[in-house]
């Protein structure tokens, strides 16, 4: 099940916020990539995980979006509307944290992608020997559970485990990180017994996930806030071969086909459709890509994507 989401205008956002307690409301600001988003909330745990997730901003900076975060018997459960001129959200009756903050996120990328020439991917960010390499693909192809694999090994650092930003300059990408502390599963020691220690310092919340702060586990030194992308790995669920290199215009079409695997993105008309092939063709344009189909194990596929990123696989 996912999110309703309907744009509206700015006189239906300014009647919502005239319907609204504000002195019931606890208020946290983050900085997300050089944006400042105001999270405005009447749940305490939505404020705490919203402030354990992101960096802090100042109280004294101006927001450059808003997010509201409100239980409203009006509106049916997980019902999102965003104003995209004024860059305003409001989620009510969220059921899950982690819609809540992939929101933020997407609220984000619409203001960057517009005035900063700055897109959006969802999906994890590695680097290796200060070589970047991507993780994206559709749901259940094992994305989250092969970049905690991936961190296992020392000499990978993180980026981003989820979301990250991108930039395109003539002779490279570059990548930049998005989140302080990552929304992990329960389940991810399972795959990985190593997390296990992790497991145990984790809140764990009603849907079985929690922010965590990585550093305990892997040290402070092996989360980097950006690399240079070289790679980009699309996982999928099964294919005729257990990896491929793709053209720019094979893997642009796989992306927009499914959506740049990206259920987040707030606003969806011609216009941003135009802005975001352009900057993924230049993304593809500068680095190495392959389509990568998930094994029998989160193991093998592990030793699969390893020998790619140490140039094993040609």
């Amino acid at each position: 099940m996912g999110y309703d989401c309907v744009l509206i205008d700015s006189h239906t956002k300014d009647a919502l916020l005239d319907g609204i307690n504000q002195s019931i409301l606890y208020e946290v600001r983050a900085e997300i990539y050089g944006c400042c988003v105001k999270l405005m909330t009447d749940s305490r745990p939505v404020r705490d995980r919203f402030a354990e997730n992101f960096f802090f901003a100042s109280q004294s900076i101006r927001s450059h979006g808003r997010l509201y975060v409100l239980h409203d018997a009006t509106f049916p459960e997980n019902a999102v509307r965003y104003d995209p001129v004024s860059k305003t959200v409001f989620l009510f009756n969220m059921t899950y944290y982690g819609w809540v903050k992939s929101i933020a996120l997407g609220l984000c990328g619409d203001i960057l992608e517009d005035g900063h020439g700055i897109a959006s991917c969802h999906g994890a960010c590695l680097d290796r020997n200060g070589e970047g390499f991507a993780i994206i693909g559709m749901s259940g192809a094992g994305k989250t559970t092969q970049t905690y694999g991936f961190l296992l090994d020392p000499a990978i650092r993180v980026i981003a485990d989820d979301w990250f930003f991108f930039r395109i300059f003539p002779d490279a990408a570059l990548a930049y990180s998005s989140e302080k502390n990552f929304y992990i599963r329960a389940d991810l020691a399972a795959a990985w017994p190593e997390f296990e220690p992790l497991m145990t310092r984790a809140d764990f919340d009603e849907e079985g996930r929690a922010i965590v702060d990585l550093r305990y586990a892997i040290g402070k030194g092996r989360i980097f806030p950006l690399t240079t992308l070289r790679r980009i790995l699309i996982l999928t669920i099964d294919g005729e071969r257990a990896y491929r290199h793709v053209t720019t215009d094979e893997a642009l079409s796989i992306l927009e086909e499914n959506r740049y695997f990206n259920p987040h993105l707030l606003v969806k008309n011609d216009y941003k459709a135009g802005i975001r092939r352009e900057y993924y063709r230049e993304l593809l344009d500068r680095v190495e890509i392959l389509t990568v189909a998930r094994c029998e194990t989160p193991g093998e596929t592990q030793e699969l994507l390893r020998s790619i990123i140490r140039g094993e696989k040609k």
